[in-house]
């Protein structure tokens, strides 16, 4: 059964590369959004619906239904898209659903990418430096190092023309009410991984809550932040492997 992994923002599918390297011969692909890895579509407008739309099509060109995996807005995508075409999935796992909780508060960040003039100022200042210094960045929210300065080539002007139309389409109330039909995910066996030091994608409360609405199990991973796939990729990867082993 293939894989297929979905990273978020600001982000390559390199962050993808460490648990990757320990799902031994397990068909993999990843998928990178427009704009962040990939290229952009002629008229494409980069809004959560466009992007979940834009999965939908990359999943109906399996010849059978994949194990979805999601992280940040990759996480957001696969919730997305499973709720609108559960078949299209054999399973699914996502560590941003607390993200459809109706009581869910965007970070600081988004709230800031969320306001004009301000959101403009923040992404002109986080795109413009040199890619050594957005290495940096990523390594202090926890990124590993190798990873970080793969993803910080890749941050370019595609990536920082899409942040703000995503965030700004998805400020709230419009993420709860995308939320609205998460029981619909509970059509397919369902993963929700709570990185306990991940502050950027809701409450343990609110993840816990989704992940009952979704009819999704929990794998906590004590101690991990938000890139927990490159901090342990180890666990991560034990963690995803025993979900699909019960998913059979």
């Amino acid at each position: 059964m293939t894989a297929v992994f979905v990273h978020g923002n600001p982000e390559t599918a390199a962050v993808w590369e460490r648990l990757l390297a320990e799902l031994g011969d397990r068909p993999v692909v990843c998928l990178s959004p427009p704009g962040f890895g990939a290229p952009w579509p002629e008229g494409f407008g980069a809004t959560a619906v466009e992007y979940r739309d834009w999965l939908i099509a990359e999943l109906e060109k399996f010849p059978e239904p994949v194990d979805l995996v999601g992280h940040d807005w990759g996480g957001a995508h696969v919730l997305n898209a499973v709720m609108a075409r559960p078949e299209l999935v054999r399973s699914w796992a996502s560590d941003t659903a607390g993200a459809f909780d109706p009581d869910y508060v965007w970070h600081d960040l988004a709230q800031a990418w969320q306001k004009p003039g301000v959101g403009e100022e923040a992404v002109a200042a986080m795109f413009a430096a040199p890619a050594d210094k957005r290495a940096e960045r990523l390594v202090g929210g926890g990124m590993h190092e190798s990873v970080a300065a793969k993803v910080a080539e890749g941050m370019n002007d595609d990536m920082a023309r899409a942040v703000l139309p995503l965030y700004r389409s998805a400020a709230q109330p419009a993420i709860a009410e995308f939320g609205r039909n998460l029981e619909r995910a509970a059509e397919r066996p369902g993963l929700v991984i709570l990185a306990t030091e991940d502050h950027f994608v809701g409450t343990d409360e609110q993840r816990r809550r989704a992940a009952e609405r979704a009819g999704a199990k929990v794998a906590v991973l004590e101690g991990l932040g938000h890139w927990w796939m490159t901090q342990d990729p180890v666990q991560g990867a034990r963690i995803l492997t025993e979900f699909w082993e019960a998913s059979e």
